[in-house]
C-alpha cells in the first residue's frame, strides 16, 4: 500500500534496468579504514557518502539500530534527527520529519517490539539535495494494511490509532513493506520542484 501524493517522486520517470526488481532499493555504504582505502583503490569519503558515480555524489545514507522499548524512543529520535538536520535545510520540514519519526519509532517500539529493549528497531535515512527518505523496521508481525488506508480512516478519541494518519499528513510519500513491520516515508524539501 502506498500513500498517494499529487507530486511524482524524484525518480518517477527513470526506467529500471531489466534485471532490477521493482522493490524499494536500499543504498548501503561502507566506510573504509585508511589502510583499506589504498587496497580498495578508491578515494576516502565522509561517513555516509556514496561514490558510485558523479551523479549520486550528493546522496548521504546512514543506518541506525535502537532498543525496542518506549524509554529509548526519545534518545533514538534525537540521534536520527541530528543526522536529518545536517541534510534538511528547512526548519518547518525538520519539524514535520521529527513528528513523523516520533510516531514511527513509538509504533515500532510499542507494537512491533512489545516495549522490549532486547528487540531491535532498525532505521535507515537517505538524503539528497531535494528530499529525505526514512525507513523504520521492527521485528514484529506487522498489521492489517487495510487499517492504514487513508480512504478508510475515521477520527477517533482513543489513545491510539492516529499515528499513521499524522505521518501521512506530514510526509510526501508513505508506504509499508514486510506486512506492515517496515514503514517507508519520504519528505520532499520545501521549495524543491517535484
Amino acid at each position: 500500500m502506498v500513500a498517494r501524493s499529487d507530486r511524482c517522486t524524484h525518480n518517477a520517470r527513470v526506467p529500471l534496468p531489466a534485471n532490477v526488481k521493482d522493490d524499494p532499493l536500499r543504498l548501503e555504504t561502507k566506510v573504509l579504514a585508511p589502510g583499506e582505502v589504498d587496497k580498495a583503490n578508491c578515494t576516502p569519503l565522509a561517513e555516509g557518502t556514496l561514490a558510485n558515480d558523479e551523479l549520486h555524489s550528493d546522496i548521504v545514507n546512514r543506518d541506525f539500530e535502537f532498543p525496542g522499548d518506549l524509554a529509548s524512543v526519545d534518545e533514538s529520535r534525537e540521534q536520527v534527527m541530528q543526522f536529518v538536520c545536517q541534510h534538511c535545510p528547512d526548519e518547518g520540514d525538520q519539524i514535520d520529519v521529527l513528528v513523523a519519526l516520533q510516531e514511527a519509532l513509538v509504533n515500532a517500539a510499542l507494537h512491533g517490539c512489545g516495549d522490549d529493549p532486547a528487540k531491535r528497531i532498525h532505521c535507515n535515512v537517505t538524503a539528497n539535495a531535494s528530499d529525505i527518505a526514512i525507513t523504520v523496521r521492527d521485528p514484529g508481525p506487522g498489521f492489517d494494511l487495510a487499517l492504514a488506508d487513508p480512504e478508510k480512516y475515521t477520527a477517533t478519541t482513543l489513545s491510539h490509532g492516529r499515528g499513521i494518519c499524522l505521518i501521512r499528513g506530514l510526509m510526501t510519500d508513505v508506504s509499508f513493506a514486510r506486512g506492515g513491520s517496515e514503514l517507508q516515508m519520504r519528505k520532499r524539501f520545501s521549495g524543491c520542484s517535484p
